[in-house]
């Protein structure tokens, strides 16, 4: 099952900031993940620009596709990006990571999330979306649709008129399996009335977490598993440390959590998802789908960022075969 991603690019740039005294500078609550201007990106980065910083390709698509390509499987993309350097740096990384680029480029400068992590591990997100939010149905052609077997999509692209409901029934038209990731509970108390109808109509496999599946549901985890799988072939509810609930045919199976204390929790249903999809295209049961999820879960709550470091892959790669046989 070849697996195309789209979802919202931005570069991610992680800044270490000395005191929380920098928030209040900004304007931005602590912990907070919000959406701001391009002036204000600018603002943040000159500001912050002796600290340290990490950059690497972003968006929660993108980490899934890219660590699917580090498994081993075959990924595709589509994001907008600007006709800036950051635009070049984005297609030339994930391009690195084994993920096929299909990326639409606009005058202008890449959309961007800037994480500024406190002294004391908290994350405060800043995002400006840029180009990302305006990607359109008609930037992409049906042709692209070839050769894959599956689209994966976040729920955050709810919101483009443009884009979401024009590619969701492409891609259905095309014969694509249709994955969502609901994303926020925000997305999911703001457009209800449209999800109930778009996952029934369009959807095959749905992921959540446990606020987003209540959200959706009014039920917990385990229950609201269940409940979906009824009317969708399968349904994953990602809860934390205690794991996860795979609800199929209206059952449920509970998955174990994997890994130590998390440093970073940040990326951890990004590659559960990616892990439940690389087991899937490798036609494994969907509770060994599962545990791969949760095997590259463990490790990404591990390392500061949302990426699993690259010299640990082929170990991943080994314990995953393992899993597999």
């Amino acid at each position: 099952m070849k697996v195309l991603g789209i979802g919202n690019a931005l570069l991610d740039v992680l800044l270490r900031i000395e005191n929380d005294n920098t928030l209040a500078e900004i304007g931005i609550q602590k912990g907070a993940m919000d959406l701001i201007q391009e002036d204000q990106m600018r603002a943040i980065h000159r500001a912050q620009a002796g600290l340290l910083r990490n950059e690497a390709p972003g968006g929660s698509v993108c980490n899934t596709m890219r660590a699917m390509a580090c498994l081993g499987a075959e990924a595709g993309y589509i994001g907008k990006v600007g006709t800036d350097a950051n635009g070049a740096f984005y297609e030339q990384a994930i391009r690195k990571a084994g993920v096929t680029p299909h990326i639409v480029r606009t005058e202008g400068i890449t959309g961007c999330c800037t994480v500024l992590i406190s002294p004391d591990g908290e994350r405060t997100m800043a995002t400006f979306l840029g180009p990302a939010a305006t990607l359109s149905a008609s930037e992409i052609s049906d042709d692209l649709f070839d050769g894959y077997a599956c689209l994966y999509i976040e729920g955050y692209l709810i919101s483009n008129d443009a884009l979401f409901l024009p590619i969701l029934q492409r891609a259905k038209n095309a014969g694509l399996k249709i994955a969502l990731d609901l994303s926020n509970f925000n997305i999911v108390n703001g457009y209800k009335g449209l999800l109930s109808e778009v996952i029934p109509r369009y959807v095959q496999i749905l992921f959540s977490n446990e606020i987003e599946a209540a959200a959706y549901t009014g039920l917990n985890a385990e229950e609201a598993a269940r409940m979906i799988s009824k009317q969708i072939e399968v349904s994953v509810v990602t809860v934390g440390k205690r794991g996860a609930f795979v609800g199929c045919s209206g059952e449920s199976i509970a998955i174990p959590a994997t890994g130590r204390k998390p440093v970073d929790t940040t990326g951890a249903g990004d590659h559960f998802a990616a892990g439940f999809l690389f087991g899937l295209s490798q036609k494994t049961t969907l509770c060994r789908a599962a545990q791969i999820g949760s095997l590259l879960a463990g490790h990404v709550i591990e390392t500061v960022g949302p990426q699993i470091p690259d010299e640990l892959w082929s170990q991943i790669k080994l314990k995953v075969e393992k899993m597999s046989i």
